[in-house]
């Protein structure tokens, strides 16, 4: 028989966890060290780095997460944001609000014939033909996998790291391993950031790393703000290092506003949004109401995570 206890305080969590098989919820050390026959934790969230703690890293319980539930969710923001810079968008809505009529790279478009090969118009040269890009993801999990393929049908070539996989059937033969960052930020016109924060991760984007992008290239943050250093960011955007970011997570949450960021006119913003969806809460409640059933038959669970590895 199953009993499920909704706790209704953190006094009640303490006395039912003591005999509880299960736990759903935000598990505290104290819980934890009130626990005497744990087997199994599920995180309410996909990201853990502020749900894991030392002594639940070392407990012999099977932790599970809510990963995969919003991968289509957040690869449509990336895609919606490389269309942006592709297309100047960012820069025809600010021009919209002035009610000014200027493409951007010239006044005047091209007129007249020619009896040659047509002139590309500086205007032209602006606007990006998506085809002819370059697209590298940072970290080829559920959300990367995602944004490959969908940067796929846009006919992009593709670039990707990972710790562990090492190919997306049907989008992309091989996925580089982790040491070939700098390979990919070199060839790759928007480079992607979908990686968790791990102790890994944690600041892997400073200046060494923006000095091996393109000048021209953007860079897209919907993985975790505590991957880029905010300051050497403002700094590569400020003095040229890359074009511009698109960037939905940061360091400091909420972006100060004060902050030089907010007046870039080559930076887009978004607060955190990236995996904001209607169907986020059922599957969140079906992911959960699954793996009680396969906890309770004995079953494989979803989602299991490595506790070392923060994912």
């Amino acid at each position: 028989m199953l009993e499920i206890i909704n706790c209704d305080d953190v006094t009640q969590a303490r006395e039912s966890i003591r005999d509880a098989d299960g736990f759903f919820g935000k598990l505290t050390p104290d819980l934890l060290a009130n626990s005497r026959q744990l087997l199994w934790v599920q995180s309410p969230t996909a990201s853990l780095e502020h749900y894991l703690f030392p002594e639940l890293i070392d407990h012999s319980c099977v932790l599970t997460n809510m990963r995969g539930l919003f991968s289509d969710v957040i690869a449509d923001h990336v895609l919606g944001l490389v269309l942006c810079f592709a297309r100047n968008l960012h820069t025809y809505i600010r021009r919209q609000s002035r009610a000014e009529w200027a493409p951007v790279g010239g006044e005047s478009q091209r007129s007249g014939f020619s009896s040659g090969p047509a002139e590309v118009s500086e205007i032209d040269r602006r606007h990006q033909h998506l085809a002819d890009c370059t697209l590298g993801v940072i970290g080829a999990g559920e959300i990367g996998r995602e944004v490959l393929r969908r940067a796929s049908a846009f006919g992009m070539t593709l670039r990707a790291i990972d710790p562990i996989c090492r190919s997306v059937p049907g989008v992309l033969d091989e996925v580089w391993p982790t040491d070939r960052l700098n390979d990919l930020l070199a060839e790759s016109d928007y480079v992607v950031i979908a990686a968790p924060h791990t102790p890994e991760t944690a600041k892997l984007f400073r200046t060494p790393r923006f000095e091996a992008m393109k000048r021209s290239a953007v860079l897209i943050n919907i993985g975790r703000g505590a991957i880029v250093d905010l300051a050497d960011l403002t700094a590569a955007l400020q003095g040229g290092l890359i074009a511009g970011a698109g960037l939905d997570v940061f360091e400091t949450e909420p972006l100060p506003i004060d902050h030089p960021l907010w007046r870039m006119s080559n930076v887009v913003i978004t607060p955190h949004v990236a995996g904001a969806s209607p169907r986020i809460a059922e599957r969140h409640l079906a992911t959960l109401l699954e793996n009680i059933r396969r906890f309770a038959a004995g079953e494989p669970l979803l989602n299991v995570v490595d506790k070392r590895k923060w994912f």
